[in-house]
């Protein structure tokens, strides 16, 4: 059964877990539901166990802060960081609305949810905890994957290295092999034993990137986790980048060696078994053996296990260990009347949150089947898209292998054609999924900018703008013109995201769609298609009747979200400032009245104050400092007693200290050198 204390602190824990998965739970079912179709972002099923972990680790210490509060702090600023929570919680609700009015509203959400948590942390609990959970919250960042921009840039560099290094090694072994280029992607081409040919494209998905992300997140949690100094931290996170990128050159370098002495077919069944997760396997086991045998490092650590005075059993009724400094006995959690407030209201705050909340992607009413039985086959119905005066609609043809490249449930491409012949022809893309994962955008396919020499990118991009096709639901496309490198055809693209609910085998089902109208201007000067590529974007989302609209308040928040989130930045760096110049004030004033005290709490103030400089100033350490400044020798008991007197005058403050996840009691001096 939980007891007063634990039921409080429960109470709270569910209070901030079911207001966060209240609002984002449509962004979490994405980001889950693309996890587990998507190689990239396959990762981040891990996340939720590594972040629970995190806060096990912290569990001792959380115990002990939880319940210290603000009450020390003087009262002009007792209440400060509620106020702050209230406005950091606020910020991350107007980020969220303000990305739902973007282009990119998935990744707009996700970087608010940590900042949520944060704000609701500090409006519950205090500043301590809100200390001791920052990384497990900051860790939450990366349920979203780096920018795809990023990804594709980073990926393409990637495979170039790797093909290039591979190359070499395989070159050196006498293979007989070939490096070029085909659509942006390095080939190397290997001559076989039975004298054919066979060639092995290092694209982005063999470059290593996609295992490189995944194993960032167990770098960062391997050395967050290792108790050791900071430099072997950070010399073994970026020796861990390094290992995995080694070991994914040496997979298609053992692949292509495989394919020279077998066959293509069991070279590609290597690949797959030799994939993103075995390569983050060995490496985190790598990195494992690495921190413990080269650099002396250890996961699991108890740094009290040789205190004879408390461990395993306390022998004394203090609150804590008068010899290695460890809190015996958590303070009480009382669950006090502003504490239900607080829960109240946030309760209510979701509530109508809720009421006025904003969809990740305009949710429409498919209009019709997707594909239809005609005399001459299967092909897309043309009732998907509507008829536009002036031209005829007809269905072009079915992408089957992009389709399957993407793990797409369909690709269609349709043609609207112009009755007047002056007119230009408009192609209508409409890309179905079960994810946001397969529906990828235009621009970073096509533009990736590889940092190495003899390789480009495939186009080059002449304009990229965002623009509203439709006010409620606001529906925002990006317009993207370009112009091919090899052809130096200039193509134009508006395209945008929806879910809409298709008939498919008899049932409604719910998917991803993304439409993509693509025009072919004569030359990339004054370049004009957006405008007139504008009417049929706006026909087609009227087509697409939208099952849920945006209420007045949501739009209005959504479109000033930008200016609402200066504000309440401004806000709050106001009550930094001012917390700031509250504490100097404080200080100061401390300061004056040290002049006044006696010679020994003087001297005991001193004492503390130059072992805060050197380390946390525990008992044991505060006593060695003492020997050490007066070459005299006290008992631990005087030692406490004298500290406790000068802690009266309120320039000596306790606090808990962080050793190691272990929770320490400390003193610390407040006021100017």
């Amino acid at each position: 059964m939980l007891d007063r204390n634990n039921a409080a602190v429960a109470l709270k824990v569910a209070t901030i877990i079911a207001s966060t998965l209240a609002i984002f739970h449509q962004d979490l079912t994405i980001i889950i539901n693309n996890a587990l179709q998507s190689e990239v972002t396959s990762y981040v099923l891990t996340i939720p166990f590594l972040f629970i972990y995190l806060i096990y680790r912290k569990r001792k210490i959380l115990k002990h802060v939880i319940p210290s509060g603000n009450k020390e702090q003087h009262k002009t600023v007792r209440h400060l960081p509620t106020f702050m929570g209230i406005i950091i919680s606020a910020t991350a609700i107007l980020i969220y609305w303000h990305g739902s009015y973007t282009f990119t509203p998935l990744e707009h959400h996700m970087f608010a949810l940590p900042i949520f948590i944060t704000g609701l942390t500090l409006v519950l609990f205090n500043a301590q905890t809100l200390r001791q959970l920052a990384f497990p919250i900051v860790f939450l960042m990366l349920l979203m994957p780096p920018p795809s921009q990023i990804l594709y840039t980073l990926g393409s560099t990637l495979s170039i290295i790797s093909s290039k290094v591979s190359y070499v090694i395989i070159s050196s072994l006498g293979i007989p092999s070939t490096l070029m280029s085909e659509y942006g992607n390095p080939i190397i081409q290997i001559t076989t034993q039975s004298q054919t040919t066979v060639s092995f494209a290092i694209d982005i998905a063999c470059s290593g990137i996609y295992s490189l992300i995944g194993f960032l997140v167990f770098a960062v949690f391997v050395t967050y986790i290792i108790r050791d100094k900071l430099w072997k931290k950070f010399a073994l996170f970026f020796m861990g980048l390094s290992l995995i990128y080694i070991l994914n050159i040496i997979r298609i370098t053992t692949i292509l060696i495989i394919g020279y002495y077998s066959s293509e077919e069991i070279a590609l069944q290597l690949f797959h078994l030799l994939g993103g997760w075995f390569l983050i396997l060995v490496g985190t086991l790598l990195l494992l053996f690495s921190a413990e045998k080269v650099f002396r490092t250890q996961i699991f650590f108890k740094p009290t296990q040789n205190c004879r005075e408390c461990n395993p059993k306390p022998k004394t009724n203090q609150d804590f260990c008068f010899t290695c400094g460890r809190i015996l006995k958590p303070a009480s959690i009382s669950f006090q009347r502003v504490d239900a407030i607080k829960i109240t209201a946030i309760i209510v705050s979701v509530i109508l949150l809720i009421s006025i909340q904003t969809p990740v992607f305009a949710l429409t009413e498919g209009p019709a089947q997707i594909l239809i039985q005609t005399p001459s086959g299967e092909q897309g119905n043309t009732q998907l898209l509507p008829q536009i005066q002036g031209y005829t609609l007809a269905f072009a043809y079915r992408d089957k292998e992009f389709e399957e490249a993407a793990n797409q449930d369909a690709s269609l491409v349709y043609v609207y054609q112009p009755l007047d012949k002056t007119e230009k022809f408009v192609r209508v893309g409409v890309e179905i999924g079960s994810g946001t994962a397969k529906l990828h955008q235009w621009e970073v396919c096509l533009i990736s900018y590889p940092i190495y020499e003899g390789f480009s990118a495939l186009v080059t991009q002449l304009d990229l703008e965002d623009i509203q096709i439709q006010q409620n639901p606001p529906i925002i496309a990006r317009y993207f013109a370009f112009q091919w490198a090899k052809t130096n055809q200039t193509q134009v693209v508006l395209y945008w995201f929806e879910t809409a609910r298709f008939i498919i085998n008899d049932s409604a089902q719910q998917k991803d769609i993304k439409i993509s109208l693509i025009t072919y201007p004569d030359t990339p000067q004054n370049l004009t298609e957006a405008e007139y590529l504008l009417p049929f974007a706006t026909a087609i989302v009227e087509h697409w009747q939208p099952i849920k609209t945006w209420t007045q308040t949501a739009l209005l928040l959504s479109q000033n979200g930008a200016y609402l989130i200066a504000i309440t930045t401004l806000l709050l760096a106001f009550l930094i400032v001012f917390y700031v110049f509250e504490t100097r004030k404080q200080r100061k004033a401390n300061t004056k009245a040290y002049q006044k005290l006696s010679e020994p709490n003087r001297q005991i103030i001193d004492i503390i104050r130059e072992t805060q400089k050197i380390t946390a100033p525990t008992l044991r350490a505060i006593l060695a400092t003492y020997k050490n400044k007066t070459g005299k020798t006290i008992e631990k008991e005087e030692l406490y007693h004298r500290i406790s007197e000068a802690k009266k005058t309120g320039i000596i403050k306790s606090y808990i200290a962080n050793n190691q996840d272990e929770p320490m009691q400390a003193w610390k001096v407040q006021m100017f050198p």
